[in-house]
């Protein structure tokens, strides 16, 4: 009696071995995941490894002392053509891999491979772009709030002269406009003399007291734009009687002090626009370089998967 034997290895639906009609049913699959993915993380993990290396790069430009190290402008720019460097790499790296480990296609048309080794480019920046968006969040929203926190702080300023100068610590001083309200508070009080500590003697209490009442005087000078005719003649009176100078040259300690705070809110307001403008400039080229990532990405895929396919 005959018996038939079945091999393994053909396939009852194509005719051909097993490892062919796999291959086929692979070649079917419109988008190669795993391509996709490993083109992701390649991605990913560079624009890590760049932006560490830029950090560290930024940090050597800057330095705490001032007059010393890069201007603000030119660590701005550098900035921005890091980022862009960093997406260009990190993208082309991500999009050749997709295009590269993907299936073979057989059987289709030239024009559709060159669709699918796009949309696998495309579809590699994307995910690889959540993924940095994940890792890089608290960066991105200090991107985002920048523009926000400098108009708060510029508002904040004018209001932060109110506070008394004798009462601030190192730590509240750090904004420069309470600072130079510090500053102004004690020149207006100032007495000629070594003798003639500041604190000292029987007007110290008085002086104490009128510091914060000044603060809150010049604050609505500074806001309004003008001093009050009587809140300066009684400012240059509490300070002609405390400190033993003239009343004219109390009037003219307290036109200068006025005008010291003036400069000093302008000053303020230009630093919060200057804040406001690089926040927004930043942001756009961040959206640029993202953009001309996922065209490298799609690109450098087709180049992948062109070498793939010979």
């Amino acid at each position: 009696m005959t018996r038939t034997t079945i091999d393994p290895t053909i396939s009852p639906v194509h005719g051909q071995t097993g490892i062919s009609a796999i291959t086929h049913d692979a070649s079917l699959n419109a988008v190669s995941w795993p391509a996709i993915f490993a083109g992701a993380t390649v991605a990913a993990v560079l624009s890590l490894v760049l932006f560490i290396l830029g950090t560290g790069l930024g940090l050597s430009m800057i330095s705490p002392w001032s007059n010393q190290g890069v201007g603000a402008q030119t660590f701005g720019m550098t900035s921005v053509l890091w980022v862009t460097l960093t997406s260009l790499a990190a993208s082309a790296a991500g999009g050749y891999l997709a295009g590269r480990l993907r299936v073979r296609w057989a059987d289709i048309h030239g024009d559709e491979i060159f669709f699918r080794d796009t949309a696998h480019g495309l579809l590699a920046w994307g995910i690889s772009t959540l993924a940095t968006a994940a890792l890089f969040s608290s960066l991105i929203a200090a991107i985002a709030a920048g523009a926000a926190s400098a108009g708060a702080a510029a508002a904040g300023g004018v209001a932060a002269l109110g506070t008394s100068a004798a009462a601030m610590s190192d730590d509240q001083q750090s904004n420069p406009v309470e600072q130079v309200m510090g500053y102004t508070m004690d020149s207006l009080f100032r007495v000629e003399g070594a003798s003639n500590s500041l604190f000292e003697g029987d007007n110290s209490d008085a002086i104490q007291a009128a510091i914060p009442e000044f603060g809150r005087i010049f604050v609505n000078a500074v806001r309004t734009g003008a001093l009050p005719e009587e809140d300066a003649d009684y400012a240059a009176d509490v300070i002609a009687r405390n400190t033993g100078i003239t009343q004219q040259e109390a009037e003219q300690r307290i036109e200068d002090a006025f005008v010291t705070l003036q400069t000093a809110e302008m000053a303020a307001m230009e630093a919060a626009d200057e804040a406001r403008e690089a926040s927004a400039y930043v942001a756009m080229w961040m959206v640029v370089s993202l953009l001309i990532g996922a065209f490298v990405a799609s690109f450098a895929a087709t180049i992948g998967g062109r070498q793939r396919d010979l």
